[in-house]
């Protein structure tokens, strides 16, 4: 069964580069992955649409009202129940390989793209079931963070790539960061692919790839093996 993902937006635009080219416009004509995008002012009410208003308390920058919002999302589970219906805001969960997989696993999903100072804390409470940072820095919008949640956990779902092995020997499916990978030829400007590469033994190159791939680790993601 294909995976749905539904994507509020003000700025569906955005979007629509990063999902109709490559691996997820491959996912996409196989019927792997199914991407609708929302244009939330659809939902505002009168004739400007607004979906922002002034936030209480005072301070600078608009917050982005409840009832848009809420019709948004109240008729998209009218036609189907939702494993999970994901916020991207910085000061969410860290995104990670663990939570794409599990995303992957799912049928259902709601993402929704925040902007200006966010969304009113009641939707949050109310509609909310996970909360996703893509890094520690923020941008101008939740669309980006949104095509990237899509492109992650859309490739790991089964048939959309080539080598149906190849997204299980990615960096940090097992904790550890990939090893060094070489293609022909074989040497190139005095530089040569370590031998065991081209020995034909498969079991001391695993060998050697569990071993790259620790050292790496070791070397630039110290806190990966910590956090194991």
């Amino acid at each position: 069964m294909a995976l749905r993902i539904d994507i509020i937006t003000v700025l569906p635009e955005l979007l629509e580069s990063p999902l109709s080219h490559s691996i997820m416009q491959r996912a996409r004509d196989k019927n792997l992955l199914h991407v609708e995008t929302h244009q939330l002012r659809d939902y505002a009410l009168g004739e400007r649409r607004q979906v922002d208003d002034y936030q209480y308390g005072g301070g600078a920058g608009m917050v982005m009202t409840c009832e848009p919002l809420a019709e948004c999302i109240d008729h998209l589970q009218s036609q189907r129940d939702y494993d999970e219906i994901i916020y991207v805001t910085p000061d969410g969960n860290r995104f990670d390989q663990k939570i794409a997989n599990r995303f992957s696993l799912t049928q259902n999903l709601i993402i929704i793209c925040g902007h200006y100072k966010g969304i009113d804390e009641r939707i949050r409470q109310t509609y909310v079931t996970q909360e996703i940072s893509i890094g520690d820095y923020v941008l101008s919008g939740g669309e980006l963070a949104a095509a990237v949640i899509v492109d992650a956990v859309g490739r790991l779902l089964p048939g959309v790539l080539g080598d149906s092995t190849s997204a299980l020997t990615d960096s940090h499916q097992d904790g550890l960061l990939a090893p060094p990978v070489y293609t022909r030829p074989a040497v190139w400007r005095d530089q040569e692919v370590p031998a065991v590469l081209q020995s034909g033994n498969f079991k001391l190159i695993e060998e050697w790839r569990t071993k790259q791939a620790l050292k790496r680790t070791q070397e630039r993601r110290p806190d990966l093996l910590e956090d194991g």
